[in-house]
């Protein structure tokens, strides 16, 4: 690392964000460079219709709760408009399963079920409780150095600790898939789809798929609860760019950065696409690993084993936004108006999403989507103008290289998605002002997010931990003296949860050697 004392941070996400804020307040000279003129990422808020907003990210239930008392984000304006949102499994007949803590109330729901769920849903927890124990940490080496071998005996521990047969059972289940987990706890079709969506949002998954479970336990990691912020998920980054500048940090917008210059051994700053050069000691990259490597560094900086590691690390992205700006509130069939305002998933059985999976393997989009969907101007009016809503939905399976591209196919699965809102939401169409698909390749152009990975690649255990996104990466210090990573790419995974921008804060000023 040169004497310099500046750190450039590439990229104002929730993470770059986080790890702004943190080095600042520890005296450091920050400079946070964000390609666009909003900070926020995937999370910023936006005008997509005139007069309404919204986020990609559309939904607050991984961010960390000591980061959001320790940086003071309440102080810097936080705010939810709601909070412990029920899920609600939508039924085209109107028999909608309705999960809440412990509760499950539908029709569909067998009496075997209802007494299954409270044990497994304290079970999961529990699984998940020790997977989100190692997020606030960097992921342990596989060496043989004693302070190594300590952690890893820790880590040993701590698993110990959950009792002999939750251990066995955690063992059992975490690196396999949801399909097989569910068909041997519960009878009900809509209980089971519900909780594998949860499982597959995102990823390049479907219900059948190995390390399943794990990115379920990941989702509810932080304990489960899904919020909404007052002025939608921008409220959020916006609140940390408030701290972090607070804190001392410099934000400079509109500042697309070219390239990392480095002379192979050590970085000395970065060069924007004006051509002016920032000198720094340290530069901190939330852009995506492969785009890190890629596009800013340049893979000859690196060894060519290390390289070719980034080359194969997975992020192709599966998943599309949808963004309705409506008239009115839209009716479903046999849920209250009180419930609109819920998270809504659209994955009827387990078969529904083997199926809506299977074209995506072939490059095809799913003609039956799944969907997260969210009103959440049932709860934050000034989202949208008096009278009218929003609404959000994540699209499972939209894959990134569509077979004879998205110019071409983009109005067909437009339609295809419309259509199966529409078995839920009969009225819809007639409700809609403007709507707005963002593909994969929209995200990508958008975000500039490899693949237009949600997470900046795939959370597998194949990927997570000391493998994320790399071994020689794994601890956020890339393998150039002086050159960092923070964002979803790293340890652990993707979600606005803040840990990584932690975590590589820490890796930066505790000098944590490679």
């Amino acid at each position: 690392m040169t004497d310099n004392g500046r750190t450039v941070i590439i990229g104002a996400g929730h993470n770059g964000l986080v790890c702004a804020a943190y080095l600042a307040r520890a005296g450091r000279e920050v400079t946070v460079l964000e390609a666009s003129d909003a900070v926020g990422g995937m999370a910023a808020t936006r005008e997509f219709a005139p007069g309404y907003r919204v986020s990609c990210a559309h939904l607050v239930y991984l961010l960390d709760a000591g980061i959001v008392q320790e940086l003071a984000l309440p102080a810097h304006g936080l705010r939810f408009a709601a909070e412990g949102l029920s899920t609600v499994a939508l039924d085209p007949g109107g028999e909608h399963l309705s999960i809440e803590g412990d509760r499950l109330d539908g029709p569909g729901v067998s009496a075997a079920d209802h007494d299954a769920w409270p044990a497994y849903r304290r079970r999961m927890a529990k699984f998940a409780a020790f997977i989100g124990s190692l997020h606030d940490q960097a992921p342990p080496r596989l060496r043989r150095a004693p302070g190594e071998l300590y952690a890893l005996a820790r880590l040993a521990l701590r698993l110990r600790r959950m009792g002999r047969d939750d251990m066995r059972e955690f063992l059992r289940i975490a690196g396999i898939n949801v399909h097989d987990v569910l068909e041997e706890q519960f009878e009900s079709p809509s209980l089971k789809g519900a909780l594998a969506l949860d499982a597959l949002l995102g990823s390049f998954s479907g219900p059948r798929s190995n390390n399943t479970v794990f990115t379920a336990l990941h989702r509810l990691s932080a304990g489960g609860t899904y919020s909404i912020p007052a002025g939608g998920m921008g409220a959020v980054t916006d609140a940390l760019a408030r701290a972090a500048e607070a804190a001392g940090a410099e934000l400079r917008r509109n500042a697309r950065v070219r390239r990392i210059r480095s002379d192979g051994l050590a970085v000395s700053g970065v060069e924007l696409e004006n051509g002016k050069f920032i000198e720094a000691g340290a530069v901190i990259s939330n852009a995506d690993p492969r785009t890190t490597m890629n596009a800013l560094l340049g893979p000859r900086f690196l060894e060519t084993e290390t390289a070719q590691r980034f080359r194969r690390f997975r992020a192709r992205g599966n998943a599309a936004k949808l963004h309705l700006a409506l008239d009115g509130l839209p009716a479903v069939r046999g849920l209250p108006a009180d419930k609109l305002g819920q998270r809504l998933l659209v994955a009827p059985d387990l078969d529904y999403l083997d199926r809506a999976f299977n074209p995506c393997k072939y490059g095809r989009f799913s003609p039956e989507p799944a969907m997260e969907i969210t009103i959440p101007t049932v709860h934050d009016g000034s989202l949208a103008p008096e009278g009218g809503h929003v609404l959000s939905a994540i699209v499972q399976y939209a894959p990134f290289e569509l077979e004879g591209g998205w110019e071409a196919g983009r109005e067909v699965f437009l339609e295809a998605t419309m259509d199966t809102i529409a078995r839920y939401l009969p009225d819809i169409r007639e409700r809609v002002q403007h709507a707005e698909l963002l593909t994969p390749e929209d995200l990508a152009a958008r975000f500039g997010v490899t693949g237009g990975h949600w997470h900046h690649g795939e959370l597998s255990l194949d990927q997570a931990l000391m493998l994320r996104p790399v071994p020689k990466a794994a601890r956020y210090r890339m393998p150039v003296d002086g050159l960092f990573l923070c964002g979803a790419g790293c340890h652990p995974g993707g979600g606005v949860m803040g840990h990584a921008g932690r975590n590589a804060a820490r890796a930066v000023l505790d000098g944590d050697a490679a």
